[in-house]
């Protein structure tokens, strides 16, 4: 009985969160799922604190992106960014497209997804306002899907890649071989996906008449922020260490950096950072520690260890299609944990492992509560007064997500 009412609660609490109605906000039904289950008796108080403890490193890391994040949109380094990308098109719809696909996958590749879905998003909000562009969603979706799209390029890409492997990362030297390729198909894939299913929008004209602002001394140290930020996480990932520190500190340290030097109240900071991510996030990993005491982590380690001495190129599709189709039910932060858990105790080759991830990482662009980066873009989103429905982002997900996952993990058998 107990383990019924776990799964009960825990499937109920996760779509509470991708349903999110009466637009309570998300985090409210992860944790009030999370508080259930300990009221219950379900989970102890000892293992709720765990399942809390499991996210650390993304609590930091995302702590740190937020604050890099807010104070390089305080100090308008996304206006001056944004009037130089459209300044480079030079009017065309088409070339600002692929100007800004190919700023998110070096953001995505070097400072991971969630930095694409938070920073990435309010400089194209800039970008589409300066250029008077009639219908910004094209540009807007790429935030959202490159940041899933592009995030197996490097460990450091996407936190999930860290939740998955654990303490078992491979080295630089070692991720490249394995995932270079797929990820290159992903992203041309996924380019090409949404290049077509925008079209109509893209042929209308923009803006090129544009006056470049100058970038204040706040912004300038936000800029400096961002890079030394992408440095120190591939110094990180080059020596194995866990990136959620590194990013808070670097993070940290530019918003106090820059307040100083444009002199402002740091409330006006900090007021404005999305916090309700942590207590989402928080909520989450609860669920998946009680998820964990039903013993479906056994169980799927089992049927994947057959599989993979029965056939092990059908075990590679079907974990990697059926992984990418869990994201979209529970978000991939959970999946990934219990995919990370599942994996480690499984007898399977690496290019099972490698569908897993890949399915973990793409899999998310079906729906629109599917990954965490999504989420993060869905609040950037309602700072700019622009909302974006389920059902829209789903039509669109259904062939943007599909066929670059299929031909991802198709080149992992190549």
């Amino acid at each position: 009985m107990s383990t019924i009412l776990i799964w009960i609660i825990s499937l109920v609490s996760i779509a509470l969160v991708i349903i999110r109605p009466f637009k309570v906000p998300e985090y409210v039904w992860a944790v009030s799922g999370a508080g259930l289950l300990l009221l219950a008796r379900l989970l102890t108080p000892a293992e709720g604190l765990a399942g809390v403890g499991k996210g650390l490193d993304v609590y930091l890391f995302l702590t740190g992106m937020m604050l890099l994040a807010e104070v390089a949109r305080e100090e308008k380094l996304f206006d001056w960014l944004a009037a130089h990308a459209t300044k480079l098109a030079r009017g065309s719809a088409q070339r600002l497209f692929l100007l800004i696909y190919l700023v998110g996958v070096v953001v995505t590749a070097l400072l991971s997804n969630d930095a694409t879905a938070v920073v990435l998003t309010p400089a194209v909000a800039s970008a589409v306002r300066a250029a008077r562009v009639k219908s910004p969603l094209p540009y807007l979706f790429i935030c959202a899907f490159i940041a899933n799209a592009a995030s197996f390029v490097l460990p450091i890409s996407n936190p999930a890649n860290l939740v998955i492997y654990g303490a078992h990362m491979p080295p630089l030297l070692v991720w490249l071989p394995r995932y270079l390729l797929p990820a290159v198909v992903s992203i041309g894939a996924t380019y090409a996906m949404l290049r077509y299913t925008q079209r109509a929008e893209l042929k209308q004209p923009i803006d090129k008449d544009l006056e470049l602002p100058t970038l204040a001394r706040g912004g300038q140290v936000a800029l400096a922020g961002i890079g030394v930020t992408a440095v120190t996480l591939l110094l990180a990932s080059g020596f194995d260490q866990p990136l959620g520190l590194p990013t808070a500190i670097t993070g940290t340290l530019t918003a106090v950096v820059g307040l100083l030097v444009a002199r402002k109240n740091p409330f006006s900071i900090v007021k404005n950072v999305s916090w309700a991510v942590l207590p989402l996030v928080a909520g989450l990993f609860v669920l998946v520690e009680a998820l964990g005491k039903t013993g479906i982590r056994q169980w799927l380690a089992g049927v994947l260890t057959h599989g993979a001495q029965q056939s092990a190129a059908a075990t590679t599709w079907a974990s990697g299609v059926g992984v990418a189709l869990l994201c979209n039910v529970m978000n991939n932060l959970p999946a990934g944990l219990i995919a990370g858990n599942v994996m480690q105790a499984a007898q399977v080759p690496e290019t099972v492992k490698s569908a897993v991830l890949i399915g973990i990482d793409l899999g998310p662009n079906l729906s629109i509560t599917g990954s965490l980066a999504t989420l993060l873009w869905l609040v950037a989103l309602r700072r700019e007064n622009i909302d974006v429905s389920a059902w829209q982002f789903l039509k669109l997900g259904a062939l943007v997500m599909t066929v670059p996952l299929v031909l991802a993990i198709a080149s992992l058998l190549v």
